[in-house]
């Protein structure tokens, strides 16, 4: 380990650590605009520059490794003047365009031109101008601006995997563009605005709406997949400006998807903000006291038997924990919280995790992709089997439909029949795993929604124990959620109880009227016209397809709107926090279960939401470790028996609108046309 002097301290560090990283670790700060922890090294800003010792010109801090014996200065005169010199010509072609620009208060080229800059240019030259370059509908481009650092490259590339982001022309000439100037075709593309050290790359839905400095900021956790990414919410006032992410090595490291950055536009569009009831056809506002009324009368002429609830893919675990107690108090044992009839075995938990973690991909040294498209279903796991693929060693292959993965896999057929020739050791694959230190299989819900789903997920078992992926300090058994409400439901035991019904018997019922009363918690992504003439109470914060269905609508708060509990796929218990108030008259969802129940003659037994996190505690009290992923042991689950000869699909249609967030969101409806487009453009190409 080599020991150098940076300023007049020592330091020893790891072999291959570079200059700039070990000023880091003694807390002295290099300025830099190229160089990102997570890219590869460009060398090309030169704001980096220190001086060595012996050398005959500063160095570039970021591109030069450590040596033995190496002695650094980063502060004196030469190193001022050369920083000085470097920012003066940053700046030579740069616009004074300061007070329009939407990276204001959050520029490091304007913090950086602060620090290390001059007070005074000696340039009189006409600024040079760049033309506007088009990169979708969430990318607003001010390329005068650019300064070329190839961050928005090199996460293009390497992050994202898309190769449509680069420079043209030499010298002064140099654009940073698309080529042909179409919408970048990446699910992750807005993470190059947090990447961008000046304006050049702004948020387009972001533009000109408000200042950084005017924002409220609140740390949450994204519920638009079960990834469960950290995030930043960012409000003026009562409405959500946008959505950041968060620093998590373990689950989004420093990226977002796009649809959970953009989407946050939905959450002031068609908005349940009043109660409603359903008078002579028709939707009718209504007081709170009316509503209950309403719902009281039509429970107390049924029975629990003929009464069924479903929670949707955005409920929170106080309020599924409290429709739970709800529901058995009124001797209801139809619940399921598996709306798209995923064959989810709920007694073994290590058999619905994610159990090698979203962070253990990384050590993996093969995988098999069951049914699930990892790009569409959960962008930044995608990220991090891309990750691991370009470190080398990585065995990857699919079975299913054909996908388009940032990285090569080989497919090994679309059929589920070829599960079973791998879990009999006589497939090719079947060897590539049991040969591997850390194989691991991803299942997902794609494989899981069909008929033969509980036979697929009882061969996936099959496979990791007969490959050897079950062992001391590694379980290679994943499956994938697309529901962030899914695993924390799931703990809670929202499934049916002795004698119930699932989602597809609960909808059997309702049709042929065995099931009288349906309770949706967001449910929205049911077939609702299977309801019959079921009364329909449905709860959520969006008009969407449960709202227009149902006979009463009690309006609920939105994932930013409450302070909520969520689980992601890999087990991982979350908080997100409220942002901001709901509007008009909606309530927390277990504020309002919990004054229904009072209607309704059954009072759960809670007050204020710290004792309804005591009974969700109480309940699954996996739930109780924040941040934490509690040990799954493994056993049996799934149902052995045949596997039907059809292909494999994705649950996901239109990445762009998944939920009823995403659904009011202007910006993702226009994504979802632009990028259709796209799509359909290149697959005629290739054609």
């Amino acid at each position: 380990m080599p020991t150098l002097t940076i300023d007049g301290q020592k330091i020893e560090v790891d072999d291959g650590t570079t200059v700039l990283q070990a000023c880091e670790l003694l807390g002295i700060e290099i300025p830099r605009f190229c160089y990102h922890e997570r890219l590869s090294i460009a060398g090309n800003c030169r704001m980096c520059l220190v001086e060595m010792e012996n050398a005959p010109m500063p160095i570039a801090s970021c591109a030069m490794p450590v040596g033995d014996g190496m002695v650094i200065h980063t502060n004196n005169p030469q190193i001022k003047q050369a920083r000085e010199g470097v920012m003066e010509f940053l700046l030579i072609n740069h616009p004074l365009d300061c007070p329009i620009c939407d990276q204001g208060g959050e520029c490091d080229l304007q913090d950086q031109a602060m620090v290390y800059g001059k007070d005074q240019s000696r340039f009189e030259e006409n600024k040079r101008a760049v033309k506007e370059k088009y990169m979708g509908p969430l990318i607003k481009t001010i390329m005068t601006r650019c300064i070329h650092c190839t961050r928005c490259v090199r996460f293009a590339i390497e992050i994202a995997g898309v190769d449509d982001l680069g420079a043209v022309g030499r010298g002064e000439d140099t654009e940073i563009t698309t080529y042909l100037e179409k919408a970048m075709p990446s699910e992750l593309s807005g993470n190059v605005i947090d990447l961008c050290p000046v304006g050049a790359l702004t948020s387009k839905p972001y533009a000109f709406t408000a200042r950084s400095w005017e924002l409220r900021k609140t740390e949450s956790i994204d519920v638009h997949d079960a990834l469960g990414s950290n995030i930043r919410i960012d409000c003026r006032g009562a409405e959500v400006m946008r959505v950041l992410p968060r620093l998590s090595e373990e689950i989004n490291e420093e990226w977002l998807t796009d649809k959970s950055r953009f989407a946050c536009d939905g959450l002031r569009r068609q908005r349940l903000d009043t109660p409603y009831v359903r008078r002579n056809g028709t939707l009718q506002p209504a007081s709170w006291n009316e509503a209950f009324d309403t719902i009281a009368a039509r429970i107390k002429a049924t029975t629990g038997n003929r009464l069924a609830a479903v929670v949707g893919d955005l409920a929170d675990a106080e309020s599924i924990v409290a429709l739970k107690d709800l529901m058995a108090s009124l001797g209801s044992p139809h619940l399921d919280c598996r709306q798209d009839g995923a064959a989810l075995d709920p007694s073994c938990r290590a058999g619905y995790l994610f159990n090698s973690t979203i962070a253990g991909i990384e050590n993996a040294d093969a995988c098999l992709l069951i049914g699930t498209d990892p790009r569409g279903e959960a962008a930044l796991i995608n990220t991090r089997l891309r990750k691991r693929y370009l470190a080398g060693g990585f065995n990857i292959a699919s079975v299913g439909a054909s996908l388009n993965l940032t990285f090569s896999v080989e497919n090994l057929g679309s059929s589920a029949s070829v599960l079973s020739v791998i879990a009999d050791a006589t497939h090719p694959f079947a060897s590539t795993l049991k040969n591997a230190e850390f194989p691991m299989l991803i299942v997902g819900q794609g494989a899981l929604n069909r008929a033969d789903g509980a036979a697929i997920l009882a061969v996936a078992r099959a496979i990791a124990e007969s490959v050897g992926m079950i062992k001391e300090g590694w379980n290679g058994f994943n499956v994938l959620h697309t529901a962030a409400a899914r695993v924390g439901a799931l703990d809670l035991g929202f499934v049916p109880g002795e004698g119930g019904r699932d989602t597809a018997g609960i909808l059997a019922g309702a049709s042929n009227g065995d099931i009288d009363t349906v309770f949706l918690l967001g449910a929205d992504e049911l077939d609702m016209s299977q309801l019959g003439k079921a009364f329909v109470i449905y709860q959520g914060s969006h008009g969407d397809a449960g709202a227009h269905r149902a006979d009463v609508v009690l309006p609920g708060a939105a994932y930013s709107e409450k302070s909520g509990t969520y689980v992601n796929t890999e087990g991982r218990v979350q908080r997100g926090s409220r942002a901001l108030f709901p509007p008009g008259d909606a309530r927390e969802d277990w504020a309002i279960l919990r004054a229904l129940s009072g209607h309704l003659g059954s009072v759960l037994p809670f007050d204020n939401l710290a004792q309804v996190r005591t009974r969700m505690i109480e309940v699954a009290p996996v739930l109780a470790a924040l941040d934490e992923i509690a040990p799954a042991e493994w056993g049996s689950f799934g149902v052995a028996g045949p596997l039907n000869d059809t292909n494999l699909s994705t649950p996901i249609g239109d990445y762009y609108l998944t939920n009823p967030i995403c659904r009011a969101s202007l910006t993702m409806a226009e994504c979802s046309a632009v990028y259709s487009v796209t799509e359909q453009e290149a697959t005629g190409a290739h054609g």
